[in-house]
């Protein structure tokens, strides 16, 4: 019988793990000895973070990115073939959202192995769930266009989309923070909604949502801070 591919969540940022992991998802996670993960080096610090005797040396880690090919991890789904159960990581929130952790997930829908989803944090969604914008009709659209043209194009396509009551999600490389603020409320029209969440769950956490007019009267300086933006026409 084979094993399971669980999807772990990994706290969002330097968190206590107590404050956003079940214990649930701790026990499973601790149980595992076979990981995919988006980093090998972030994977053995959270893994000794959650207990700091757990067997790293024991362990395999199966590096994965966002161009990575299913063929590149035949060892890692033979040993799950095999009966070990395995973990999928992403360096920080749920595995597979804005994250190649789906790659993984596919390749064991394709072979017939059982993935389940563990509990835990999603800036995504912790962001629309505070934000006080449309939770019923919403997309996710990940990291938008590095130039500036680019980027501008997209706001206002999404902006265009949001006026028929659908919130859009998306995020940003946290040194480019400024520059999204920026284009956001150059692009959008003053009425829009825009909420800003940052350092979601942190000590430092920032979530809030104004009209762009508003925000236009104080920018918030968010740089190095991991931040999720939303509008609503």
């Amino acid at each position: 019988m084979s094993g399971t591919v669980y999807m772990i969540p990994v706290t969002l940022g330097d968190a206590e793990p107590d404050l956003s992991i079940p214990r649930g998802t701790r026990d499973i996670t601790l149980s595992i000895r076979l990981f995919a993960v988006e980093d090998i080096r972030t994977a053995r610090r959270w893994l000794r973070n959650l207990d700091s005797t757990f067997p790293i040396d024991d362990t395999l880690f199966f590096p994965v990115g966002k161009h990575s090919d299913p063929s590149g991890l035949e060892e890692f789904f033979s040993r799950v073939s095999g009966g070990s159960d395995a973990g999928v990581m992403s360096e920080a929130g749920m595995p597979g959202l804005a994250d190649p952790g789906n790659i993984v997930a596919a390749e064991a829908h394709r072979r017939g192995i059982r993935v389940v989803p563990l509990t835990g944090p999603s800036s995504v969604m912790l962001a629309l769930v505070a934000s006080g914008l449309n939770g019923q009709s919403f997309s996710f659209h990940g990291y938008l266009p590095v130039e500036n043209q680019g980027r501008r194009k997209a706001i206002r396509e999404l902006e265009r989309i949001s006026a028929g009551g659908t919130t859009q999600i998306f995020m940003e490389t946290p040194f480019r923070n400024s520059k999204m603020i920026e284009d956001i409320i150059s692009v959008c029209q003053p009425s829009t909604r825009l909420c800003i969440a940052a350092d979601i769950s942190l000590p430092s956490e920032f979530i809030r949502t104004m009209s762009v007019a508003d925000w236009k009267r104080q920018v918030p300086v968010l740089d190095k801070r991991p931040a999720v933006f939303l509008i609503l026409a």
